[in-house]
């Protein structure tokens, strides 16, 4: 059995779960960070990180980390950790396409006595049934014989500069009892918060997958009422600020559901559900519900745009953001996309301003460029969409001055007062 004294760690992904933990191991053992882009890894090499998850500073506290995209500098690693993403397709499907690939990667290199652990959002038996047969089949080694594997989920929340990667309880789990005590020592090494070690690899995948799901339903029930209290003429942030004064009322707030994880999670429960007979009603239901809020603001908003007068074909819109949350640049599976997509469908030109976002992602993923600088009286609405601190500091009367004189304000995130907007969720 592989000793902690031995360790070498190889981290397979270089994002926003992937570097904060090559950092934070780099700081205690040999780790090699690889990543099948070269331009990432100069980058990171450079002493920077375009995610703004890791510091300059933090990058070089990690010294016993070294970068790589060639995977025969991987052969002296002994403990593989994998962080590649884990999304959805077109037809709400999962896709582990990257799971696949890193898996075959780490097959090639693979030795007698190596330990697998995967931290990427999977359905539960995936690590086992999906994963565990490629590295059988490519390093022509058995498992738990051979090699050995584990499952520790990721709980990174980009973006988040208090709940970080040392900080926050560690699930972990082996595929041996033996292994599982191992892989729970080698994230002590790092994790201050603790560690919870699951009876199994299939108990640790499933609390992933609910963790995500769970916040997912409560939104959707928000997302919901909002829309309830919007027909009732009640104002859904007052309601929940009055509510919110019980002890145990939960503290959600309605609004788009995007990102790797909350928009995404729940697809990879439910496709498992399903293929084993059972279809979700509930999860199902929430993803269909906050899946289409985006269009839901649109269609409030040219309401509004009408009530005021304010011709809508050819209109002009201002939305303020585009990452799927705030102080984050991040802009993987974000909803905005859906705001914008709607208004086209209304002959809406719409303008998009993130200062937060790199202008050639948001064309290269999405098709739009968005502009470099806010003008004044342009617009005939402004869709206050992420609540950057940057939106914040502005306040209504500098939003306001974004619009023509005649115009609709739309806080889609409580940012400004009930009187200072002509719309909120």
């Amino acid at each position: 059995m592989l000793q902690l004294t031995e360790l070498k760690i190889a981290v397979i992904g270089l994002g926003y779960v992937g570097l904060p933990l090559a950092v934070e191991f780099g700081k205690k053992v040999p780790v090699i960070g690889f990543d099948i882009h070269q331009k990432r890894i100069e980058e990171l090499q450079n002493g920077q990180d375009h995610t703004l998850e890791v510091s300059p500073e933090e990058l070089q506290q990690a010294t016993q980390l070294s970068y790589s995209a060639n995977l025969d500098d991987l052969k002296s690693c002994n403990f593989f950790i994998v962080t590649v993403p884990t999304p959805i397709d077109d037809y709400k499907q999962p896709d582990l396409t990257p799971l696949i690939k890193a898996s075959t990667s780490i097959g090639q290199v693979l030795k007698k006595g190596d330990v697998v652990v995967y931290e990427s959002t999977v359905y539960p038996g995936a690590t086992e049934e999906d994963c565990i047969p490629v590295l059988e089949k490519v390093s022509g080694l058995k498992f738990n014989q051979d090699f050995f594997a584990g499952y520790s989920p990721e709980r990174i929340n980009p973006g988040d500069k208090l709940h970080r990667v040392t900080n926050i309880l560690k699930i972990t789990s082996g595929s041996t009892p033996e292994v599982a005590d191992f892989v729970d020592q080698v994230y002590n090494l790092i994790i201050e918060a603790g560690t919870h070690k699951a009876t199994s690899i299939k108990v640790a995948e499933a609390a992933k997958v609910i963790e995500n799901t769970q916040r997912d339903v409560n939104i959707a029930l928000i997302n919901e009422l909002a829309v309830i209290f919007n027909k009732m003429g009640i104002d859904t942030e007052a309601v929940l600020k009055a509510a919110g004064t019980k002890w145990n009322f939960l503290p959600f707030r309605p609004g788009l559901v995007g990102g790797h994880c909350i928009g995404v999670d729940p697809y990879y429960l439910t496709h498992k559900a399903q293929s084993i007979g059972y279809h979700p009603e509930i999860i199902l239901a929430g993803r269909r519900l906050n899946d289409g809020m985006g269009a839901y603001v649109v269609t409030q908003l040219v309401k509004a745009m009408i009530k005021k007068k304010i011709q809508v074909e050819g209109a002009k819109v201002l939305v303020l953001g585009l990452s799927f949350k705030e102080n984050c640049p991040d802009i993987r599976n974000t909803k905005i996309i859906d705001i914008v997509n709607e208004l086209t469908e209304y002959n809406i030109a719409a303008d998009v301003y993130d200062p937060w976002v790199d202008a050639s992602e948001a064309q290269h993923e999405y098709g739009i460029t968005p502009v470099a600088n806010l003008e004044q009286d342009q617009y005939d609405a402004v869709i206050l969409a992420v609540a950057h601190d940057q939106f914040k500091a502005m306040g209504a009367e500098a939003l306001r001055a974004l619009g023509k004189s005649a115009h609709i304000l739309y806080d889609l995130k409580y940012v400004l007062d009930q009187s200072e907007s002509d719309l909120r969720l």
